[in-house]
């Protein structure tokens, strides 16, 4: 099966890994898009994914009361990586053969990440998924998306989110929302109405011609209809 894309990263929110609870991991969810990485790989496409850790710990927004903002963001980062042991562990168990590696020093539960180690995971068949941000306080796990698929060579960054693109409007308030089907990064960044990425990974993504699709991560077959090219969401190049 021939497909658009050798190699992708996918940004995952934590607040996705919830599903409907309002807080931790819902294995459902994981064995669900377990499946549909799955079908991916055997199209013959090397994944890498970035996982958030909103759905336990938010940085900034933890931050004060006695708590720095760098503190903040380092549980925000350990946040991440319980999000990614989890999911290592629900994709081995939905026979997909997976390894977690991390940015931040934790060699008890997960790899340290460096970029030889993930190539070679990769080139075995591994989906790799990163937890830990980019080390690194003051940076969101968009930026950290980008920054990781330009490392690792990846053709295009997949944004999942609850919505099957960019709108003109807010479509949960608006019933006559357009969805654009391709953006320009100029747009994207410069808009103050577009949130779906902040703009320091825009802006990184401008910067390297990285395309980034932001799609409806929930919808059967989304992800393998854009490996193999087909229009999905919306593509800001």
């Amino acid at each position: 099966m021939s497909t658009a894309y050798k190699r992708i990263l996918l940004k995952l929110s934590g607040e996705q890994l919830a599903g409907d609870k309002e807080y931790g991991i819902d294995p459902k969810v994981g064995s669900w898009l377990a499946q549909e990485v799955k079908k991916v790989t055997e199209a013959g496409c090397q994944v890498v994914i970035m996982v958030g850790g909103g759905n336990i710990v938010r940085g900034a927004q933890i931050a004060g009361h006695g708590i720095k903002r760098v503190t903040g963001d380092h549980m925000g980062m350990l946040a991440t990586l319980v999000n990614a042991i989890a999911l290592t562990d629900i994709f081995e168990a939905n026979s997909v053969e997976t390894r977690c590696l991390s940015h931040i020093y934790a060699e008890q539960v997960a790899e340290s990440f460096s970029y030889r180690l993930a190539e070679k995971h990769l080139q075995t068949g591994r989906v790799v998924i990163v937890g830990g941000g980019t080390g690194q306080p003051y940076v969101t796990t968009d930026t950290a998306a980008l920054t990781l698929g330009l490392e690792m060579d990846c053709q295009v960054v997949l944004k999942s989110t609850k919505v099957d693109g960019i709108y003109d409007k807010d479509p949960a308030k608006h019933s006559n929302a357009v969805r654009h089907e391709n953006m320009s990064f100029q747009h994207a960044v410069e808009n103050p109405e577009i949130k779906v990425m902040d703009k320091a990974a825009l802006g990184l993504a401008m910067e390297n011609n990285l395309h980034v699709i932001v799609f409806d991560g929930f919808t059967k077959d989304n992800l393998l209809k854009i490996v193999q090219g087909e229009t999905v969401g919306t593509k800001i190049s």
